[in-house]
């Protein structure tokens, strides 16, 4: 049958029909039933089942003047994004102000003025920096998730899960500045709330939602990302502190119920703060939903145990 036909090599896995063309593919060829159609004008050998390879799809059709913005851009740095990536999520691409946004199925085309967002490469992608990526996204984020965000943005924290290695170190004044030069914009309220709850040195978004729960239900805000020490001995690093009180809370995300290595020193380390004194809550990601309150009022009980 014609729609087995090898196609060239160089095409790849997905291509524009064009480019298709320029290779010798006829019209008939590339509209054959074992060819999807992400976007129109584009052909993949499969289905795009993950973020990468839909950006990867979309990428022949990209103009020199357009850039992602938005989700997408926030999900190209590796900041946390509030809902898992799905098939039907469409690219948000955006322009200068006096152009035609990009239209079709899989895209919601946006426009920017140019001045407002500093252009990065991810390869051939081109994506606006990291806090245009989360101005734009604003109007769709609540209080929470901007800081999360944020936090993600002027964290010092090498093990951060998830970031663009490489990405710009940038500081809570320079989001300041930049929403100074922004001005009005769809989200900026929710921006201006966020930057109050900004922290440096956050290690994951979860401590980031663990210290805003605190925060929500009245307790004091805890330090984040305390040192432990025993004389001059470093005994251990925790997510949030009451320094005064010592008490520790510690996020338990599944890596550290899978890796047995991390388990083993979990154990070992909350051994020793106990041992100098401390008291340790730990939680995971049930606290953080439908049970709150136990949580709060395990934080609450602690801290009257150390009046």
């Amino acid at each position: 049958m014609r729609h087995r036909i090898a196609l060239p090599a160089q095409l790849g896995s997905s291509f524009a029909v064009s480019d298709a063309r320029k290779a010798g593919v006829d019209r008939w060829r590339a509209s054959t039933p074992d060819l999807t159609r992400p976007f129109r004008g584009i052909r993949a050998t499969s289905p795009p089942d993950s973020f990468g390879e839909l950006i990867r799809c979309y990428l022949p059709k990209m103009k020199d003047h357009q850039r992602f913005v938005g989700r997408t851009a926030m999900r190209l740095w590796g900041l946390p994004v509030p809902v898992v990536w799905h098939p039907g999520e469409p690219l948000e691409v955006a322009v200068p102000r006096e152009s035609t946004p990009p239209k079709g199925t899989g895209v919601r085309g946006r426009r920017l003025n140019a001045e407002r967002a500093r252009t990065w490469t991810m390869g051939p992608a081109r994506v606006v920096d990291p806090i245009a990526a989360v101005f734009s996204a604003a109007a769709s984020l609540s209080v929470a998730q901007v800081v999360c965000a944020l936090d993600a943005i002027v964290t010092d924290a090498s093990n951060y899960r998830g970031l663009l290695p490489g990405r710009p170190r940038l500081s809570v004044d320079d989001i300041t500045t930049r929403l100074e030069q922004w001005g009005r914009f769809t989200g900026c309220g929710t921006v201006r709330a966020a930057i109050e709850l900004v922290r440096t040195g956050v290690e994951s978004p979860k401590e980031t939602e663990t210290r805003l729960l605190m925060l929500e239900h009245g307790l004091p805000e805890p330090v984040v990302q305390h040192e432990v020490h025993c004389g001059t001995r470093f005994i251990a690093r925790v997510d949030l502190a009451y320094v005064a009180l010592k008490i520790a809370i510690e996020y338990e995300g599944d890596g550290h119920r899978t890796d047995r290595n991390q388990w083993r020193r979990d154990i070992q380390r909350e051994r020793e703060l106990v041992a100098n004194g401390w008291i340790v809550i730990r939680l995971t990601q049930e606290d953080l939903r439908r049970g709150a309150p136990a949580f709060i009022a395990h934080v609450r009980r602690a801290m009257a145990s150390r009046a």
